[in-house]
């Protein structure tokens, strides 16, 4: 039955007539009210696009209403979006005494949260980053949880990533974390939401999925890491699904993740970042995204890059297999590793393997902060140089963010601590070629850390790179910064660290080298006859 107390008068009929169309008014509503070849028809004033007047738009003979702004077209007796952008909300209208009636009703909360998440859904696919803000500041005005956009987006990408996990997904935990924070800041709190929903879809933009392999294993860690070590996703991912159908979590897997993401210098240390907030994003967003989020980063896991096994690096197995033999127990301080580039930064680390693990850390630590200060910017202007020789800014924080995920790993399995400090040595090394002399602490120092870290963390809500690889790289090493300082290192660290992410932040990034590229692509085709 009908519920008659939701209708209310709009206008009178005669009106209408006179002058075509009309806007309604009540409770801060607008309502534009046609009269039409087909009826009265009444609908939002508002486009749903950017909130020009509908009123003012034109409405041809099949009620096809154009909003001149910017030429959406919405059907008007369905409210349908003939471009496939938002939806026109449209009203039941009746006519009484020669009176227009609307009904105001609203829809029932379960069909009008549908109907926002599958436009939202819409929004992905089509990487529309303003109207993934739209829906998501809708789907909180209903009154519904904003966390579920995130929970559908995990389970709509997981098998799109065809090498498995990517900075989106990490920056999601990193972006949860500020999210918590700002409890009360509604603003604020949808900013990191959609960030971390943004970067998922663009992450994922026109690819096709990915399907896993089938099949259910016993869970068996050590079979487990000899899979990823033989890059067999079938039985990795098959012994996955055997644990989490045995009803293990995250908990109950982690040891055996974090093990393969150490048995190699893998992905330029993403691997390890990346298991490191895995289970963050698991707590959050709750078990119904543990299936998914673990699958693909069992990919990650198997199809990553194992840098150990380059010419470069070829020392990092030399020095794993010195390590506690010999050396004396004291850590170097992170000033001794200035200029040491890959071997000699190994077998510094290995010389010192008799030191407590945690304060070969923190001169390690400190070691890739000092590198942070002392980038030679000039670098990145450089044209004539060898694809090897392609680093800047974002390589030397992964320096940092690394050495935040050893802390955390490492002090839960400390069996790890050897691989995880040799590569917080390949790091050391690999930048240290591209570094300038002494760092600059002086202009850097930072006098207030916390107030400083405080300034840091509201930039990353405008931060103003169009880039997400670039606004991840900011978040995720502020938020690491702030984890290891809030973790009392020395003081020398403290001072450090905080200065070279007060560089890093103030410096310059250039993103595309396109005469380098250019340069490197004419040599490498050269030598291909």
């Amino acid at each position: 039955m009908t519920d008659r107390t939701t209708w209310t008068r709009a206008a009178s009929l005669d009106a209408l007539e006179d002058r075509g169309r009309l806007v309604f008014r009540k409770d801060g509503r607008q309502i534009a009210l046609f009269h039409t070849p087909r009826g009265v028809l009444a609908c939002n004033n508002r486009c749903p696009h950017e909130g020009y007047p509908l009123r003012e738009g034109n409405l041809d003979a099949r009620c096809i209403l154009t909003c001149n702004w910017h030429n959406w077209k919405f059907d008007l007796e369905s409210g349908r979006n003939l471009y496939g952008g938002e939806g026109l909300r449209t009203y039941p209208v009746e006519i009484r005494d020669g009176e227009v009636w609307i009904d105001l009703a609203d829809p029932p909360f379960a069909e009008r949260r549908a109907r926002i998440l599958a436009s939202l859904a819409e929004a992905r696919e089509d990487n529309a980053y303003e109207r993934m803000a739209r829906e998501l500041a809708r789907l909180h005005r209903l009154g519904a949880d904003p966390l579920d956009a995130l929970r559908e987006s995990i389970h709509w990408s997981f098998d799109r990533m065809e090498f498995g996990w990517t900075h989106a997904y990490a920056g999601v935990a990193d972006w949860l974390i500020l999210h918590d924070e700002n409890e009360g800041d509604d603003e604020t709190r949808l900013a990191c939401l959609l960030e971390g929903l943004a970067h998922i879809a663009d992450d994922v933009l026109r690819e096709p999925r990915h399907p896993f392999p089938d099949g259910t294993r016993a869970w068996d860690e050590e079979a487990f890491v000899g899979a990823v070590e033989g890059e067999d996703e079938a039985a990795a991912v098959a012994m996955l699904r055997g644990g989490l159908a045995g009803g293990l979590g995250f908990a109950d897997f982690e040891r055996a993740f974090s093990r393969a993401a150490l048995a190699h210098y893998n992905d330029f240390g993403h691997s390890l970042i990346y298991v490191s907030k895995v289970g963050h994003l698991i707590d959050r967003l709750g078990a119904g995204v543990a299936e998914p989020l673990l699958l693909s980063l069992v990919r990650g896991l198997v199809f990553a890059t194992r840098e150990d096994l380059i010419p470069e690096y070829r020392g990092y197995a030399r020095a794993l297999a010195r390590w506690g033999r010999a050396g004396n127990g004291a850590a170097p301080a992170s000033g001794d590793w200035s200029g040491l580039g890959i071997d000699k930064a190994l077998a510094r680390a290995a010389e010192s393997s008799a030191a407590p693990p945690g304060d070969l850390y923190h001169a390690l630590l400190g070691a890739n902060a000092r590198n942070l200060l002392a980038f030679d910017e000039a670098h990145q202007d450089r044209v004539r140089v060898p694809i090897d020789d392609n680093v800047g800014w974002l390589s030397f924080t992964h320096g940092i963010t690394f050495a935040n995920a050893v802390r955390k790993q490492c002090a839960k399995f400390p069996e790890l601590w050897p691989p995880a400090l040799l590569q917080m040595a390949c790091f050391s090394g690999r930048n240290a070629p591209y570094t300038g002399g002494e760092p600059d602490g002086g202009s850097w120092r930072v006098e207030d850390a916390d107030a400083f870290l405080d300034r840091a963390v509201e930039g990353l809500y405008d931060h103003g790179s169009g880039e997400f690889i670039v606004s991840v790289h900011l978040l995720k090493t502020v938020l690491a910064v702030r984890e290891e300082l809030r973790a009392e290192p020395p003081g020398e660290v403290v001072e450090v660290l905080a200065a070279g992410l007060n560089r890093f932040l103030a410096s310059r990034l250039k993103r595309r080298q396109v005469r380098r590229s250019v340069y490197q692509a004419m040599k490498f085709v050269a030598y291909d006859g």
